[in-house]
């Protein structure tokens, strides 16, 4: 009696194992995106500001951040650290930013003492643009390597659509 019991159990087991329902809803999309922020670093906010991510990025996911520079009157992007040297270079200062899963920070970090002795145009009316890459999709693994501090390259690989920019606070 106690064999053919637990033979029932195995028939069993195997049966609604293999069973098969509905099939459930489908999960969020997930997309590489791009967007800007415009922060002032002054002594009120420790010449640091940082920004939740909403949605939450999930494991394998990245982010890089990169400042609006000028040259020549054409706008182009440089990915952080950038470092800059003042004071004939005895002293500098860098742009630079840490993440985690559901917030990211850029910051000033430098040799002096006093970041409020940094111009004006270093601390305040900064844009930045931030780039999260969305990890383990399986597509991009298998495409040819990017220089990721080349802004447009970024782009272009991860196939983000950056002509209508969102603009965070």
């Amino acid at each position: 009696m106690k064999k053919i019991l637990t033979l029932f159990a195995l028939v069993g087991l195997i049966v609604f194992s293999s069973c098969e329902g509905p099939e459930g809803p489908p999960g969020p999309v997930y997309e590489s995106e791009v967007f800007e922020v415009g922060p002032d670093f002054t002594a009120a906010n420790g010449y640091s500001v940082t920004y939740p991510l909403d949605p939450v990025m999930l494991s394998g996911d990245n982010i890089l951040v990169y400042e609006l520079v000028s040259s020549n009157g054409v706008d182009t992007w440089a990915l952080l650290p950038q470092v800059y040297y003042f004071n004939n270079g005895l002293e500098s200062a860098q742009y630079n930013y840490t993440f985690s899963y559901n917030q990211f920070r850029i910051f000033i970090k430098g040799s002096l003492s006093d970041y409020s002795q940094l111009p004006s145009s270093f601390r305040l009316g900064k844009t930045f643009r931030v780039v999260i890459i969305i990890g383990n999709d399986g597509i991009n693994a298998k495409k040819a390597k990017v220089d990721y501090s080349d802004y447009k390259a970024v782009i272009a690989r991860y196939n983000i659509d950056d002509s209508n920019i969102k603009k965070l606070d």
